[in-house]
């Protein structure tokens, strides 16, 4: 009986340590499984570093919700097709809202027309206005580093975007647009995807064009900003450049060096003779108005392109399609059967920008939406008169 007892409170003993055992391994798995958590909060990054298109290393929020931009106008449109929403975009300049008011971009994303415009005019940034929207991050141009100093020192996170670093390239400067936002945006990475596509793009028109024999090749003149006392074109130095070369197209104005855009006369335009002439919508003025002459002090009569009623108003749909942005490898494609024809016969520019942009980014057009693309309106070229 004894035995049998002390059996017993052996047993209950061993019972009670077991238990004891059990009790303080479970305390101690919560506690490991609540450190791990304390761990893990703690790891996650409040900022990241990106080095931005001024080669700068910048430190950002890792999660961005509020967007500002400064004086790189195509890019509130490139950063709402990225995102597919303009949500984050609380403010942009002026000639980015001109632009999204009369292009597709306020008509499919019409929460754009809610940003604000009022704290920069031109290449001045109201700091204190700027503040108020209080943005996670601002971007810039990388060609005005005081613009960026400015932010820096008033305490933005400030980003550089450039447009000219790759010799302005529009479908690499697309590229590398989307390639940092992608950095800074991981949840919305496209960069594969558009340049898969932009290049596929830009490839299949260089081997329509490749064998162009020299002097069949059209001979384009880009009319940039146009007024009754200014005629801007680009040279060498300008995206007109790019764009001639890439639809295998000779820009007339190549001899001028001059970086960006470059004042000519109508001697050097008859000179030059051009069969081709493209408009871009940093102006109000359509072919109609160099056939009619409407604009005091030109005489568009004796030149080829307006002879034959060779003369092209550039597509606009998320923006203003000259410079890079979401439009480009559209654009090029619309260029391309624009300078001949019948090397691109069978080339639909309405099914190939609705291919593009759901592909790309998601977006489904209307048959009428992508056609708009190509049918600018007027007004979306105000703003940029130069006097």
């Amino acid at each position: 009986m004894k035995k049998s007892f002390l059996s017993m409170k052996t047993t209950k003993l061993i019972a009670l340590m077991m238990a004891m055992v059990m009790m303080l391994m479970a305390l101690a798995a919560c506690g490991g499984g609540s450190q791990e958590s304390s761990d893990a909060e703690e790891a996650a990054p409040a900022t990241i570093t990106v080095t931005d298109h001024a080669d700068k290393e910048v430190k950002v929020p890792a999660e961005i919700n509020r967007i500002a931009v400064c004086d790189i106008f195509p890019l509130p449109s490139v950063l709402t097709v990225f995102f597919n929403s303009a949500d984050k975009i609380v403010g942009m300049p002026e000639p980015s809202m001109t632009a999204a008011k009369n292009g597709l971009l306020g008509q499919l994303y019409p929460e754009i027309l809610n940003a604000e415009t009022g704290y920069i005019d031109g290449s001045n940034v109201n700091m204190e206005e700027l503040a108020k929207l209080e943005p996670d991050v601002v971007f810039y141009s990388a060609s005005s580093p005081e613009i960026g100093e400015q932010l820096t020192n008033a305490g933005f996170a400030a980003v550089a975007i450039s447009v000219n670093k790759w010799n302005y390239d529009c479908i690499e400067t697309l590229n590398n647009w989307i390639d940092l936002l992608s950095q800074m945006f991981p949840e919305s990475d496209k960069a594969e995807a558009v340049k898969t596509k932009s290049n596929e793009m830009y490839e299949m028109v260089q081997e329509r064009v490749k064998d162009i024999p020299d002097e069949e090749r059209a001979k384009a003149f880009f009319l940039f900003q146009y007024s009754d006392t200014t005629l801007l074109t680009s040279g060498k130095q300008f995206f007109g450049q790019w764009w001639a070369d890439a639809i295998g197209a000779k820009n007339v104005a190549e001899e001028l060096t001059q970086d960006n855009s470059a004042p000519v006369n109508m001697e050097q335009v008859y000179a030059w003779n051009p069969d081709l002439i493209f408009m871009t919508n940093f102006n109000t003025f359509f072919p109609d108005d160099l056939y009619s002459n409407t604009v005091e002090g030109y005489d568009w009569s004796a030149v080829d392109a307006v002879k034959n009623q060779r003369v092209f108003k550039m597509p606009l749909g998320m923006y203003r399609s000259y410079t890079p942005g979401a439009d480009c490898p559209v654009t090029l494609l619309w260029m391309a059967k624009t300078a001949y024809p019948e090397k691109f016969e069978d080339v639909d520019v309405i099914k190939e920008a609705k291919d593009y942009y759901k592909e790309v980014f998601g977006i489904e057009l209307t048959d009428d939406q992508a056609k708009s693309i190509f049918e600018p309106a007027q007004s979306a070229g105000g703003g940029f008169a130069y006097q």
